[in-house]
């Protein structure tokens, strides 16, 4: 799948903005997602093809449509999050097998994008719009792959979700979205002990 193809997909014009980019995925994604379309085998088709074209465009497109040199744009396919939110110049390395950090801006950008999300997705928790919030935290955990924080609130929205489906009888579908959780964030005790207890509840009223 090429950009062209990715911009297609999510019904936009090349070069759209990284605002439209957004937009138009999750406006897409909440269309097609599966707990939506349980049966329909088109839509989750369809909901895997935008979320791949979602994650390339993210390699190329910045948010805020922050201006970097290309030299300064990992040329992987998954962007690495650092830990240090430092803003001292990172000294210049040499040797080309060493890949450069990402550059303080964009990490400042990607710090405010995480912490918009977690506002959006407390109030899609609150709303009980559960579909939207688990898209909503995939998406974002896609785009920081590698932070742990946004991984547990993946984990926990799944959770959350798998106990709404006991309370309305969705017996399977709970212990699916349980066992998510589980496989999402493994080494989360606390997580771990109330899908346990959650996995009871599912046991007696089997």
């Amino acid at each position: 799948m090429d950009l062209g193809d990715c911009y297609r997909l999510l019904g936009l014009r090349s070069g759209a903005s990284f605002a439209d980019i957004k937009a138009s995925y999750r406006r897409l994604v909440q269309q097609y997602h599966p707990d939506i379309n349980p049966d329909d085998n088109k839509a989750k088709d369809k909901f895997i093809a935008l979320t791949e074209a979602y994650k390339l465009l993210l390699t190329v497109v910045l948010p805020e449509e922050t201006p970097v040199h290309s030299s300064q744009i990992s040329t992987g396919h998954n962007d690495t999050k650092a830990t240090d939110w430092q803003k001292t110049p990172v000294t210049t390395v040499t040797t080309q097998q060493t890949p450069k950090p990402k550059p303080p801006n964009l990490l400042e950008i990607e710090e405010r994008l995480k912490w918009k999300t977690y506002e959006q997705l407390q109030r899609f928790l609150q709303e009980r719009r559960f579909p939207q919030a688990i898209a909503l935290a995939e998406a974002l955990a896609i785009r920081l792959s590698t932070d742990a924080e946004v991984r547990q609130w993946l984990a926990i929205v799944y959770q959350i979700w798998g106990r709404a489906l006991i309370s309305e009888n969705q017996l399977l579908k709970a212990r699916i979205y349980l066992k998510k959780a589980l496989k999402t964030d493994p080494h989360n005790k606390s997580l771990w002990y109330q899908v346990q207890q959650d996995f009871q509840r599912l046991e007696q009223i089997f």
